[in-house]
């Protein structure tokens, strides 16, 4: 009876130390000093392309995708990237979406001549996993002022002391080299792939993605404090791309493409004012103007130039009403100076913001376009006011025409086999409406509606 008791004492003994032993292990898991690892294995690896300069489309396209990634039950995120930099903003939305994705996220600099500078250091250093091919480089994370050359003194500091604790920050919060994070920041240096491998900034060296997934099965990742072990044996890669509106958005942020953009928006415009009333030039110079303008958002724009080819506009616009050729030229002249001037050429490059420029043979083509468009607009005014000197604006009183756009109150007339820009005293006139001509005032005629009883 003694040694039955014993027993059951000894086994309620033991339980008791079995769940103290797992109640320990609780409150150790809860305090932090033990992480359960737990596997992930998953159907698919989401892979993302992030190229060019880091903007506020390129930020959405990022947040989207490891949103779908996460709805979609991915074993992982890979960002392959390879960026010059951006905008600050933009940045700091695309590491917030990292840093709370409930998916483990791989940056991968790739291919071999890509790069991570500027903002990419700070995308790079925020990810799960840092990886980079051979051949690349990473680093420069010192702030720019973007189109506003150096910074003052004191906002500088302020502005590169921020950067600096970002950095270190997402540095120690991923375990990788918070110190060399600061010096890319404070000092601009730059590391070589397998540098940066040596020192601890970025976590595997990989050829290619194939490459990179092989190195990461079993890899261990912490995931909101939870030590999470890849499984990526029979994950299958899907592409998720940039829809085609981020696409195009996306690739307006290009200087050759803003150049091309500002520059088609100005000659339409002008051929709206040469011709009032046509509507689809006026409509299509704006359209791509202000596409231009979202675009030198987010590039180094050095606005004198910006203002030197305004100039060019108004000069064009002047020479349609006066006789001669010099406010032609002075505009061509303003015209390829703007243009060379457009981004900052005077500003040192840096690894951080590389000089940006529009390519010397994209500004000569645009300027031998500016140059036969207004070669044409020029003789047609030649023409025009060599019949005008052989025929004289009284021959063109009391004949008939037709409204070729409409007079509100000016617009285009057809009159004597010839458009002329006309303007109505009276009510506005309609397309198709006949008119007599009354007047004139230089190329100018002044019309009316034609009376019933007129033959």
């Amino acid at each position: 009876m003694w040694s039955t008791h014993s027993a059951l004492v000894s086994t309620k003994i033991s339980s008791s130390k079995v769940w103290l032993a797992a109640a320990l292990v609780v409150c150790a898991v809860i305090s932090g000093n033990v992480r359960p690892v737990f596997a992930l294995q998953r159907d698919n690896v989401t892979v993302l392309e992030v190229r060019g300069v880091i903007d506020p489309i390129v930020a959405r396209y990022v947040e989207r995708s490891i949103r779908a990634a996460s709805a979609s039950g991915s074993a992982l995120v890979v960002i392959q990237m390879n960026t010059p930099g951006g905008l600050d903003t933009a940045m700091r939305d695309i590491i917030g979406a990292i840093l709370n994705s409930d998916v483990p996220v791989a940056v991968f600099v790739t291919p071999a001549g890509a790069r991570a500078a500027s903002a990419g250091v700070f995308i790079t250093m925020a990810a799960h996993v840092a990886a980079m091919s051979p051949g690349t480089n990473i680093g420069a994370a010192s702030p720019v002022a973007l189109g506003e050359g150096e910074m003052p003194d004191t906002l500088k500091d302020k502005v590169t002391n921020d950067a600096a604790a970002y950095i270190q920050a997402i540095a120690q919060e991923r375990g990788r080299n918070a110190t060399w994070a600061e010096e890319a920041v404070r000092k601009g240096v730059s590391l070589t792939a397998q540098q940066a491998l040596d020192n601890h900034v970025v976590d595997f060296l990989a050829r290619d993605l194939d490459d990179l997934l092989s190195q990461l099965q079993g890899h261990t990742v912490t995931i909101r404090g939870n030590e999470v072990r890849l499984d990526l044996k029979t994950a299958a890669i899907d592409t998720y791309p940039m829809t085609w509106l981020e696409g195009i958005a996306h690739g307006l942020i290009d200087p050759n493409i803003a150049y091309i953009l500002l520059s088609i928006g100005t000659i339409a415009l002008i051929a709206e004012m040469y011709n009032p009333g046509s509507v689809i030039p006026g409509v299509t110079g704006l359209i791509c103007l202000i596409l231009a303008f979202v675009a030198f958002g987010s590039l180094p724009v050095n606005w004198g130039g910006v203002a030197l080819i305004v100039l060019a506009i108004i000069f064009f616009i002047l020479d349609i009403k006066v006789t001669g050729f010099a406010l032609t030229v002075a505009g061509i002249v303003s015209f390829v100076l703007g243009s060379l001037l457009l981004f900052s050429p005077f500003t040192a490059p840096t690894a951080a913001m590389p000089r940006v420029v529009v390519s010397p043979w994209l500004v000569a083509g645009m300027t031998a376009t500016f140059v036969g468009f207004f070669g044409l607009v020029l003789a047609a005014s030649l023409r025009t006011r060599r019949q005008q000197a052989l025929m004289g604006d009284h021959t063109l009183i009391g004949k008939t025409g037709v409204v070729v756009t409409d007079l509100n109150p000016q617009g285009i007339v057809h009159v004597q086999s010839e458009t002329w820009t006309a303007v109505t005293a009276g009510e506005p006139l309609k397309t198709g409406e006949t008119v007599e001509v009354t007047g004139s005032d230089g190329l100018r005629l002044q019309v009316r509606r034609r009376s019933s009883q007129k033959e």
